[in-house]
């Protein structure tokens, strides 16, 4: 999917809608483009919240405010999980957190792609990968490492069910930007030189890496301090249990101001990467200068991310057929909308695209003289949309 996504996106060297038209795509095909432009901007609408919650959380680290229990608890966990249901479900402090995170976008945005996004990924990934690197040593240096590791790495097959299978497809979707017009856009960018499959690989590839590397941060820390019982899921592991780990170490700012960083290098470059997509779409379909394109695109993030925050509010009645406006846009997205939008490509790419583009963008026209578009193209057509459309009914019918 992700190669067809780049072969897409290089042909077409438009947003996610120019991409399907450059190609002679008609217009049912490139409504395809114009749903992963969507599904982007209703992630961009909670994930900008998301963001701020890591910044929100990197301040109180180097502030130490993070760590003074002063309320009346039970239990460690008790105390972060009061922390957290104030700093998250607050009606002042995450908003401001998130108004932060839009106008840094802006900034970055404004400057362009090379002078903005790359130059930024370029100095922030490295830090990225440093932190990842120095988290796992001290981690693995752990007590209760070689126990953590083996839960880790044991799986549990008696627990796998649809419900699993639709989380993990929703994961790597949202993980490998598959779906949100990310990789069609940037790969309009890419040089004709650039080897498609071998970028799809790595990309993959270091993507599982850092799953990888935040497991073995994660599993040996739960092992030496006891906290098996500990919530793993989401919001609660990243902002109670893994909180409640630095609290029993030694150094503990310095270990959660540095998994914190972590985290917030990774949401700024995750929300600049997504609103690329509709800035690149506005300044191409309305041809409007790319100042102009950002503050269109960014400034009603104003509001949407506002009630996206809001409604997390326990006596929030901002809900959408009975969950918050948060969850909501995150089901729809990630759930129906991603899937639905890389059945539509591997169908269009496998069967309707002009013959020969798959071969001719993955062989850089005739430059690689081995590679693999053959069996590509078998999974892009048979394969891929078939096992998506499957999953994608168990959420429907789970």
């Amino acid at each position: 999917v992700m190669v067809s996504e780049f072969a897409l996106g290089r042909a077409g060297r438009s947003d996610a809608i120019g991409s399907f038209k450059n190609i002679g795509a008609s217009k049912p095909w490139w409504l395809v483009g114009g749903l992963a432009i969507c599904a982007s901007y209703m992630i961009l609408c909670f994930y900008m919240v998301v963001a701020g919650w890591t910044i929100e959380y990197l301040w109180a680290s180097i502030t130490g405010s993070l760590y003074d229990i002063s309320e009346v608890s039970t239990s460690l966990e008790s105390a972060f999980t009061l922390k957290m249901q104030s700093m998250i479900q607050g009606n002042t402090s995450p908003l401001i957190s998130t108004y932060v995170v839009i106008l840094v976008n802006i900034a970055v945005l404004v400057i362009g792609v090379q002078k903005g996004i790359e130059r930024l990924s370029n100095t922030l990934m490295p830090l990225l990968f440093l932190v990842l690197i120095v988290m796992c040593c001290v981690s693995l240096s752990l007590s209760g490492a070689a126990a953590g590791i083996k839960e880790f790495l044991s799986p549990d097959f008696s627990k796998i069910n649809s419900s699993v299978v639709l989380n993990a497809l929703g994961q790597a979707f949202f993980s490998l930007s598959l779906g949100m017009g990310i990789l069609i856009t940037y790969s309009s960018y890419f040089p004709n030189s650039t080897k498609l499959t071998k970028t799809a690989l790595t990309v993959s590839l270091l993507d599982l890496l850092v799953a990888v590397m935040m497991g073995l941060i994660i599993f040996p820390a739960i092992a030496t301090f006891n906290l098996k019982d500990a919530s793993l899921e989401g919001t609660t592991l990243v902002f109670v249990t893994l909180p409640e780990v630095f609290q029993m170490m030694p150094w503990t700012r310095l270990w959660s101001i540095l998994f914190f960083l972590l985290l917030t290098v990774a949401a700024l470059t995750s929300t600049i990467s997504i609103a690329e997509v509709s800035v690149a779409f506005v300044t191409d379909r309305f041809k409007i200068s790319r100042v102009k394109a950002c503050l269109v695109t960014m400034l009603p993030l104003m509001i949407f991310s506002t009630v996206c925050s809001m409604s997390l509010s326990a006596d929030s009645g901002l809900k959408i057929c009975g969950e918050s406006v948060f969850d909501f846009l995150d089901n729809v997205a990630t759930n129906i909308l991603l899937p639905v939008v890389s059945i539509g490509i591997c169908v269009y790419l496998g069967w309707f695209a002009p013959q020969g583009i798959m071969r001719d963008e993955i062989s850089n026209y005739g430059a690689v003289s081995s590679h693999p578009s053959g069996p590509i193209r078998f999974v892009v057509r048979y394969v891929a949309p078939l096992l998506i459309a499957l999953v994608l009914l168990g959420y429907f019918f789970n």
